[in-house]
């Protein structure tokens, strides 16, 4: 299972497209609710060997307004290089399709937000010649959502906003909710939610608490995806609990606990090695002979 942020954060559009008009409006933007929207080509790259590939690409339609596209990047931190590709892209997709074009970013931080929300003006000092402006989604403009009934009324916002937060310290809550909104949920929808979260969260705290949650509030799911999440967190939680009981023991018996030491604890995700250690910090008298041979 792929678990880049990157991915969950444009490819919630995918699994989930009218979830734009609801971003729209949270961001202020009058865009015209979707009557369909289809996923077209990401590939942007021309005859010459110059590699372009937008995160997604869908085309929407509307039901007075016509069709547009829109192109969405997840953007994980601030690249200088997107102020000369994003316009190239919006530039190629007019040329090819000849519709009206909204670039959308999605951030997780508020830093890279606000840097990807500046205008990108192409042109001289006297005369700007084309000018982009791109949407943007982040923790400062995505809802924090605790409110059960909410979540179910639009659960795609609720998850984009649970990624698009995955760094707040109220993510818990988020996840909480957004865990007890899909209870009655069909799996059909319930498991690409589930999986986009966990992508979303990638390596972070939260992920943890989101496999918790898969694990006990959604343990009536059966689908491979879930099975393999709640592996995932009994393996993570044991490890956790050896780590914790290990530094016990070693506290216990009187064995200096150095920085590096706790460190090298916690880094070690391998329940069966802490096992080991732990067996070994029984009887050693130095930590030396607790790591020995590792």
């Amino acid at each position: 299972m792929v678990s880049s942020p990157h991915e969950a954060m444009h490819r919630i559009f995918q699994e989930f497209p009218g979830l734009f008009s609801r971003v729209s409006e949270v961001l202020g933007v009058d865009i015209p609710p979707p009557t369909s929207a289809t996923a077209l080509p990401t590939d942007l790259t021309e005859a010459r060997p110059v590699e372009r590939r937008v995160d997604t690409l869908l085309r929407i339609e509307t039901e007075h307004d016509g069709p547009f596209l829109l192109a969405i990047e997840a953007q994980g931190k601030k690249d200088p290089r997107k102020t000369v590709s994003w316009p190239y892209y919006v530039s190629y997709l007019h040329n090819r399709y000849g519709l009206p074009i909204l670039l959308l970013v999605v951030c997780q931080d508020r830093a890279t937000a606000e840097w990807a929300a500046r205008p990108i003006s192409i042109g001289v000092r006297q005369w700007q010649t084309l000018a982009l402006n791109p949407l943007v989604a982040g923790p400062h403009n995505m809802p924090v959502i605790t409110d059960v009934a909410e979540a179910r009324k639009d659960l795609a916002l609720t998850t984009l906003a649970a990624i698009t937060h995955a760094d707040n310290p109220d993510v818990g809550a988020i996840l909480k909710t957004l865990s007890a909104a899909l209870r009655d949920t069909p799996e059909a929808i319930a498991d690409p939610i589930i999986e986009l979260t966990a992508q979303g969260l990638g390596n972070r705290p939260a992920a943890q608490q989101w496999r918790n949650l898969v694990a006990v509030d959604l343990s009536f799911y059966k689908s491979p995806l879930s099975e393999e999440l709640r592996d995932e967190g009994r393996a993570e939680g044991r490890a956790e609990g050896r780590a914790e009981g290990l530094l016990l023991v070693l506290h216990a018996r009187g064995i200096a606990i150095t920085d590096e030491t706790r460190e090298k604890i916690a880094d070690c995700d391998d329940p069966q090695l802490l096992h080991q250690w732990l067996n070994r910090a029984a009887t050693a008298t130095t930590t030396e002979e607790v790591f020995a041979g590792e």
